[in-house]
């Protein structure tokens, strides 16, 4: 005996039929899962030795502050406090301590880089200079500029000065010969020799130049607020809490320029990635 089959209705076959559209998570929880944050570890372990060091006595909390006392002391600077102004100061000869030392050396690594007369004349005298320390420049900065935001920015742009012209220099030197043919037999004239072969070929050194500049200017922008102090800035900040021993203000003032120095680092990363582009599309 056969039943009849009864007829489907196609309604209802389309209302069971799972959706292969599947619900977004918002915007936010799927920029969190793309992020690695396995580098946050270090810093958070660090973080809960140091709060286990301080709440369990095993530290003298005034010489080491605790992770709560920081908080409420940079809270207090940023709200009540000259935090804002000293970090613009801070940021603000950095970056023209940068631009001046950065434009210098990519003119004097050029210069060296491009010109075989002016390497024979300048490179002795320049890598004998360069081997003297930073900081043994102060006392005739200081001299000659004073102790004010000259001095600083001088002694700024010398850090930044020599990766720059170093980089610079040794990018172009190793510039392959035959595109310097290629481009002569193209009819290509010095500037645009310049423009379409050296500086293309040369710019991931000059790029490592800068990336290095940025860095080291940063650290030379605090150093420089340590030994020509006036005015305001971080490490002026921190000088201030010592005096007072006030240690939570010279800790939030390393976290500070740890935090400063970790984003320079990765802007230049990013821009260098980002002008380095073609590079990777030509390969």
């Amino acid at each position: 005996m056969t039943y009849p089959i009864p007829e489907t209705d196609p309604v209802l076959v389309r209302d069971e039929v799972p959706s292969d559209k599947h619900v977004q998570p918002p915007a936010l929880w799927r920029w969190l899962s793309q992020r690695d944050w396995r580098g946050f570890a270090l810093p958070l372990a660090v973080l809960a030795l140091w709060w286990a060091v301080t709440r369990f006595g095993l530290a003298n909390t005034q010489v080491l502050a605790p992770p709560e006392a920081v908080l409420v002391e940079g809270l207090h600077q940023i709200f009540n406090g000259g935090f804002v102004w000293d970090l613009l100061a801070s940021v603000s000869r950095d970056l023209a301590g940068f631009t001046l030392g950065g434009l210098a050396g990519f003119a004097l690594g050029t210069l060296l880089g491009t010109s075989r007369l002016a390497e024979l004349l300048v490179a002795p005298s320049f890598n004998a200079v360069k081997q003297i320390a930073l900081f043994a420049w102060i006392p005739m900065i200081s001299v000659w500029f004073g102790m004010g935001e000259p001095a600083k920015v001088v002694f700024i742009a010398l850090a930044a000065f020599y990766p720059v012209a170093i980089n610079t220099f040794e990018g172009i030197r190793s510039v392959n010969r035959d595109y310097a043919e290629v481009a002569r037999v193209y009819g290509f004239g010095r500037l645009q020799l310049w423009r379409r072969v050296i500086l293309p070929a040369a710019s991931p050194q000059i790029f490592t130049g800068l990336h290095l500049a940025l860095i080291y200017a940063w650290l030379a922008t605090i150093g420089a607020e340590y030994f020509l102090k006036s005015g305001y800035g971080v490490g002026n900040s921190m000088i201030d809490g010592r005096e007072h021993f006030n240690m939570g203000s010279v800790l939030f003032g390393l976290v500070v320029v740890g935090s400063i120095g970790a984003l320079l680092n990765q802007f230049a990363v990013r821009l260098e990635h980002r002008a380095l582009k073609w590079r990777n599309r030509a390969a």
